[in-house]
């Protein structure tokens, strides 16, 4: 699947900090139960680049 694809999988998202200092995005969808965590850099590169998206997307519209 390409990011551009559309599709009809619905999924939880939550983020917030483990006890050991890392940032999780936790993903769940049937089936899959997905944690990543970063370091707080990587998280923070990370939400600049969904900011980035975001700018973006709203040109698109």
């Amino acid at each position: 699947m390409s990011i551009n694809k559309e599709s009809d999988v619905a999924a939880n998202l939550q983020i917030g900090p483990t006890s050991l200092g890392m940032v999780r995005i936790y993903i769940e969808a049937e089936g899959i139960d997905l944690p990543l965590d970063f370091d707080p850099d990587e998280a923070e590169e990370i939400a600049e680049e969904i900011k980035a998206a975001a700018a973006r997307a709203r040109k698109v519209k």
